[in-house]
């Protein structure tokens, strides 16, 4: 995220794991965007589970593109500051992090997309991994019980986390 290590204009750190969010105007420019990609690099992770840099990306995309790429024109991107790439950009961080190009093009596609890439930041967690996992072999009226107990749990949480007014 803007400021940490590995955002900065040709920085090739590591920035820290974070939740990015999905504004209705991503794909059309602007902050929306920006949550986007971010999203991608949050959630889509190289093998050793670290995150992939701006110079990892942008030099995948170049070979993917034919066209220059820079790791500072993909920091400006994930930060906003750009908010007009080509198509065959767009296209090539598709390619690069394996998702359909609509995720930015189709605002309906990018959103079920969204919701799936954050299903799969959360089954990172191991916690989440392990109840999914022990969920499998639970009958229908099972599932059930889980998800209601679940949301209770989480409603409780929300009210504990909302200020007193």
């Amino acid at each position: 995220m803007a400021g940490q290590d590995g955002d900065a204009p040709g920085g090739a750190g590591h920035a820290d794991a974070g939740h990015a969010e999905t504004g209705q105007d991503a794909g059309r420019g602007g902050r929306g965007l920006a949550a986007r990609i971010e999203a991608l690099f949050t959630t889509v992770r190289r093998p050793d589970r670290e995150q992939y840099t701006n110079e990892e990306v942008a030099r995948a995309c170049r070979e993917a593109s034919g066209e220059s790429f820079s790791t500072t024109y993909l920091w400006q991107l994930r930060t906003g500051r750009r908010d007009n790439p080509t198509k065959r950009h767009l296209e090539a961080l598709a390619h690069f992090f394996q998702v359909p190009p609509a995720y930015f093009f189709d605002e309906r596609q990018g959103a079920e997309i969204a919701k799936e890439l954050a299903l799969l930041g959360a089954l990172r967690d191991a916690g989440v991994r392990s109840l999914a996992l022990r969920a499998v072999d639970l009958s229908p009226e099972g599932l059930d019980t889980v998800s209601e107990l679940v949301e209770v749990i989480a409603r409780r949480d929300a009210a504990r986390r909302r200020p007193p007014s």
